[in-house]
């Protein structure tokens, strides 16, 4: 009987193919929106994570604010001395570099190229995990004398000079200019997504002197503290908060109002923010696959009606009401299933597609893929039902009399 049912409901599609395209086209766009949206979603997240992993094991950072996530929240600034005080309070510490980072446009000659100017100290580049292309980095004098040199990143070069040779040009940051000491290896892209090689890195002493002006000449966005091999990294993270607890001047019992983190913790935070984002997405594009099931049950109460005479002659000689229910329920999970078959390849090509486009991983999860075939063949059966249902319950004498 279920065969018999299949062959008839490949029949029915066959002889009105427009139809049957048109209404599978709501469930192959929810399909292929959920899986694309959620294989996008994994591969940022997996970005993001191997990013701040790359930095090693042996980096803690400290923000203002309740973390890195959603929750996050703005607190004031850290002082320049609060870096110094890291470097001289807290066990197995090789260096801690303090940055401020501020937005600017970089000019040369014609060509002008907004950025990140980042101001820190010499232990800024092997902190950070910069390695030099070519030039120098800033020395501890330049950065005592707050001279105006500068670092240039892959992007900056590539934007301000093309084929020149930067190395001895001056660019100008607001109304500073700068002399180019050195360029970066190029990094690519970020775990927020941002070009970490659009930057132009100089001394702290410089930028807070020239670019940042009187208001908040001192203050500094985040540190970076570089732990000693061999060194607890929950120790340095106990330790820098009970200092920073005490210079903010936080009583016991209250709340911080900054974080330390250690690279797991910022993996973690930043991951969680991905996450979120992909379950949001995930759910809206969910909606589609909602609508593509209304459509399927539009279609089929339409078909129920034109085909009242044939389900009547089919009753009038020996067909049970469930045998009738049957035939459109599987017309319906046909429909439904045809989709779902369609979007996933559409979601195969356009998630490899898209993640090659935004630089991030390509990730097959077998699991969401079968999730959401599984879901549009649950679709064709809820939205099915309402008319294989009204299909069975015709009477066969009224049936037949429809015209």
């Amino acid at each position: 009987m279920l065969w018999n049912a299949l062959g008839i409901a490949l029949r029915e599609i066959r002889r009105n193919l427009l139809r049957g395209f048109l209404t599978v086209l709501g469930v192959v766009i929810g399909v292929a929106a959920v899986v694309i949206m959620v294989s996008l979603g994994q591969g940022a997240t997996e970005s993001v994570t191997s990013q701040v992993e790359s930095l090693g094991s042996n980096l803690v950072m400290a923000i203002p604010g309740r973390g890195m996530g959603p929750a996050g929240g703005s607190a004031p600034n850290f002082r320049l001395s609060d870096a110094a005080a890291l470097a001289e309070g807290v066990t197995g510490v090789r260096a801690v570099a303090p940055v401020r980072i501020l937005g600017a446009n970089a000019v040369y000659l014609q060509e002008d190229w907004s950025t990140q100017a980042v101001g820190s100290t010499v232990d800024y580049f092997s902190v950070a995990g910069w390695t030099m292309a070519e030039g120098r980095t800033f020395t501890e004098a330049e950065y005592r004398a707050a001279r105006p040199v500068c670092v240039l990143g892959e992007t900056l070069v590539e934007e301000l000079f093309g084929q020149q040779q930067p190395l001895g040009a001056r660019i100008r940051l607001k109304s500073m200019s700068c002399e180019v000491v050195g360029v970066l290896e190029g990094k690519g892209q970020g775990a927020m997504g941002q070009d970490q090689d659009s930057v132009v890195v100089l001394p702290l002493s410089t930028l807070q002197r020239r670019l940042a002006g009187r208001v908040g000449s001192r203050d500094v966005d985040r540190m970076m503290i570089s732990v000693r091999d061999g060194a607890s990294t929950e120790r340095v993270v106990r330790e820098a908060t009970e200092i920073l607890r005490e210079r903010r001047g936080i009583r016991a019992g209250e709340d911080d109002d900054f974080s330390v983190l250690d690279t797991k913790e910022i993996a973690d935070a930043l991951s969680a923010t991905t996450e979120i984002l992909t379950l949001l997405l995930g759910a809206v594009a969910a909606v589609s696959l909602l609508v593509g099931g209304i459509g399927i049950m539009n279609i089929m109460l339409v078909s129920v009606t034109e085909r009242t005479r044939e389900i009547g002659i089919r009753m009038s000689i020996g067909a049970l009401p469930r045998e009738v229910l049957l035939q459109f329920l599987v017309e319906a999970v046909v429909l439904s299933v045809i989709g779902g078959l369609v979007g996933l390849g559409l979601a195969l090509g356009g998630s490899y597609a898209l993640a090659q486009f935004m630089g991030i991983p390509f990730i097959f999860d077998p699991q969401i893929n079968l999730v959401a075939f599984a879901f549009s063949a649950a679709v064709g059966v809820v939205f099915g039902f309402a008319p294989a249902r009204r299909a069975a319950q015709l009477d066969p004498i009224e049936a037949l009399r429809f015209e």
